[in-house]
């Protein structure tokens, strides 16, 4: 306090309340932004060639089995169709890879009984969440 004392001179209690909490926020931004840039960077994924593959396979599987009820297309975004267009799901937060697993294995609705492979599941969940908005 005294040396906000010397910096300010004689200003009302306020004053110096005002000024440590701004040198306090400094000292927060200071040390948060090294650590906000590093999880940034660590959250940031680059998209791999596998990845792509994977989406590009989905997307014929979609286009092979799927489209007789679903619109597979990235652009077809109707929630309210019934059964809602591929954009739509990809689109909605609860659809995490988990939950279209779980989703995809589980009989619902008119849907078809599909019995997919490991890898045709990844590749249908690959193209479904190249699909996210972003």
């Amino acid at each position: 306090m005294t040396e906000l004392k010397e910096c300010y001179g004689p200003l009302p209690s306020v004053w110096y309340r005002q000024a440590r909490s701004r040198r306090l926020l400094s000292m927060v931004y200071r040390a948060i932004s090294p650590f906000s840039i590093i999880a940034l960077v660590g959250m940031w994924q680059p998209i791999n060639a596998q990845d792509l593959d994977q989406a590009k396979a989905g997307r014929v599987l979609a286009e092979t089995l799927c489209v007789a009820c679903h619109r597979v297309g990235a652009n077809d975004r109707d929630i309210s169709r019934i059964p809602p267009d591929f954009g739509a799901v990809a689109d909605m937060p609860s659809m995490t890879e988990v939950s279209l697993r779980v989703f995809l294995r589980t009989p619902h609705g008119e849907m078809p009984r599909y019995q997919f492979s490991p890898s045709e599941m990844d590749d249908l969940i690959a193209y479904l969440q190249s699909m996210r908005s972003r």
